[in-house]
């Protein structure tokens, strides 16, 4: 395992690794090799799953959703 055990971070430091490794994310799938993209893999679903875990009624953007996606497009999108 890479990292500090993500349940022992405090939410200070849980947010500055989740930012780091999103920071991070394109390089390494673009120019990573695959060990290392699937151990990004593995400490952003550590991570993610650790601010989830504390965070389960964390507030969700209408826009965010499918629903919301569809009406944003949908409204863009002038009638023919």
């Amino acid at each position: 395992m890479n990292g500090v055990d993500p349940g022992r971070l405090d939410d200070q430091q849980l947010m500055k690794e989740l930012e780091t490794i999103h920071r991070t994310r394109h390089d390494t799938l673009l120019h990573g090799s695959n060990d290392a993209l699937r151990t990004h893999n593995h400490r952003m679903a550590q991570l993610e799953g650790e601010y989830l875990r504390r965070h389960p009624r964390r507030p969700v953007t209408a826009a965010r959703t499918r629903e919301g996606a569809r009406e944003r497009c949908c409204a863009e999108t002038p009638p023919a």
